[in-house]
């Protein structure tokens, strides 16, 4: 979720559910390392419960920034060794890590010892043409000895040369059964399922069978999921905030960040445009709030204009 689920796509999922696990996109240790630590690890204090996602292979590099996401207050530590691009390969980590389990090992042992916090592990069940389940299950069973007990297993191959990102997320076949299998073989640890899950249907059919389930886009592009997770799966009051009222909640925070000079109007509300999904004038609102020209202006009540001009009651 490179550029999607910054801090403010996390607040504004924040107004939709309270209890639901956030987690950052995903950020290099270089970049916490050498560049500007407090713009990358920053948070609203209402994002809790959120996790900080890593990127990187090298174990005291894990170990320093597991340590500085403990410290900022993260509620667990993931490491990422799923993301397929060209570009993370570069770095050496994502996706061509799990051709290398000891490795992975290695840096979750030096986090797992710098930190009180959970660390976990999201990889993808098998690398280019590795098919067999045994590669997935000799992966998580040698990164378990190293002390991580949560693995969010998205569900398809990573194919590391010549598919996109968004390819990679689409052609490899989703194999469910290995996740499910995973939870068999590992009884002890927790397993979370990921990949293509799309509706309330299907996280109810996937918990029969795992610990856990994430959603990743459906959840940005169709945020109005979420508002039924609470009551559902959390065992809360059901939520009883409204679209319009999740806007008007939104409303403090952009202006509250449009005073410090630091993002543009468009770099928060480009998160809400799926908002309203599923209403009739929907695709109105997003060509609204999509308008260089309005967005420009810096005004806020844009937001609050567009959504009060829609049927709200579904």
């Amino acid at each position: 979720m490179l550029d999607w689920t910054d801090r403010h796509c996390r607040y504004f999922h924040r107004q939709i559910t309270r209890h639901t696990w956030l987690y950052t996109e995903m950020v290099t240790t270089g970049s916490i390392i050498h560049g500007d630590a407090q713009r990358f690890l920053n948070f609203s204090d209402d994002e809790h419960p959120v996790a900080l996602q890593l990127g990187g292979s090298e174990p005291d590099d894990l170990a320093k920034c597991a340590r500085l996401g403990e410290q900022w207050g993260y509620d667990e530590i993931n490491l990422n060794c799923g993301c397929p691009s060209e570009r993370v390969q570069r770095g050496a980590f994502g996706a061509c890590l799990m051709s290398e389990p000891t490795l992975v090992a290695d840096g979750v042992k030096a986090m797992c010892d710098a930190v009180s916090i959970d660390v976990t592990v999201k990889h993808r069940i098998g690398i280019n043409d590795v098919e067999s389940y045994d590669f997935v299950r000799d992966f998580v069973g040698t990164v378990a000895d190293a002390g991580c007990r949560t693995f969010i297993v998205h569900a398809r191959n990573a194919i590391l040369k010549g598919l996109s990102p968004k390819e990679n997320r689409e052609i490899p076949p989703l194999k469910y059964d290995y996740a499910y299998q995973l939870k068999q073989d590992f009884p002890q640890l927790e397993i979370i399922v990921n990949g293509g899950i799309r509706t309330l249907e299907d996280i109810d059919a996937h918990l029969l069978h795992v610990d856990g389930v994430m959603v990743g886009r459906e959840a940005y592009h169709n945020p109005w999921l979420m508002s039924a997770f609470d009551e559902r799966y959390y065992d809360d009051a059901p939520s009883t905030k409204t679209r319009l009222q999740v806007v008007e909640a939104m409303l403090p925070y952009i202006e509250s960040q449009l005073a410090t000079g630091g993002p543009r109007l468009n770099s928060i509300v480009r998160h809400m445009l799926g908002l309203m999904a599923g209403l009739r004038g929907a695709r109105t609102f997003r060509q609204t709030m999509s308008d260089a020209k309005l967005l420009a202006s810096g005004d806020a009540g844009i937001l609050l204009h567009a959504a009060q001009s829609l049927p709200l009651a579904a």
